[in-house]
């Protein structure tokens, strides 16, 4: 499984940070997330989901993803964990995830099925209400497992998850009285994050990138 790895300035040992593709891959977007992450003092990681298509897949991204399954990526996130845990500049008690799109959704199932995170970020984390693969509940009904506090971003015109499903979501949380904090941004849809796509948002991103190392900060201390 591949990895795309930045590493920030100064004295090891730092805080990790898991960083989770979108459906387009560990691409342009992700790898800039993990500078970022780095220039503030992260260890930020990536692993590539779509590792099992191999080097000269032509598939489109909407085929490669549906092959992906929640316990192959819980056990790709496993496999991250360990790499980490073998690399003498990760500090393993301040270790965190964050996810954009499907790896927002990521972001949630990993809060609940791996108790190693200590802090989540989830940038509008669709189709959570559903399992990928059989016999599997979906991150939504594993609320109760989540055992780190989640920070989550949502646009305000995003149909998934829209925000109806942010209510819900919120909803669930509160009911098992899960640390979390959401925030809508208005005039922003799905991966408003992204520069390389037309759904950028400027403003959006702006004020959720503060948010998100602030949380990071608090729960990390990078």
């Amino acid at each position: 499984m591949g990895l795309c790895i930045s590493m920030p300035d100064g004295a090891a040992p730092f805080p990790a940070l898991i960083v989770m593709q979108h459906q387009g891959g560990v691409d342009e977007f992700i790898q800039e997330m993990t500078r970022r992450l780095a220039s503030s003092g992260y260890l930020a990681i990536a692993p590539d989901l779509y590792h099992r298509d191999g080097p000269d897949c032509k598939d489109d991204l909407i085929t490669r993803r549906s092959r992906l399954s929640d316990r192959r990526i819980v056990n790709d996130l496993n496999a991250t964990v360990r790499h980490l845990q073998s690399d003498s500049a990760a500090d393993m008690k301040r270790i965190g995830i964050i996810g954009f799109c499907m790896g927002g959704r990521i972001v949630y199932l990993a809060a609940a099925a791996i108790p190693v995170f200590k802090a989540a970020v989830a940038y509008y984390p669709g189709n959570t209400f559903r399992a990928w693969g059989r016999d599997l509940p979906s991150p939504f009904e594993r609320t109760a497992e989540i055992h780190c506090p989640l920070q989550g971003h949502f646009g305000a015109d995003d149909a998934n998850p829209s925000p109806q499903d942010v209510v819900k979501l919120d909803a669930e949380l509160a009911k098992f009285n899960k640390p979390h904090e959401f925030y809508s941004y208005a005039n922003a849809g799905h991966a408003f994050m992204d520069s390389t796509k037309e759904s950028y948002r400027r403003d959006a991103e702006a004020a959720s990138w503060p948010r998100t190392l602030e949380f990071l900060g608090r729960h990390l201390g990078a």
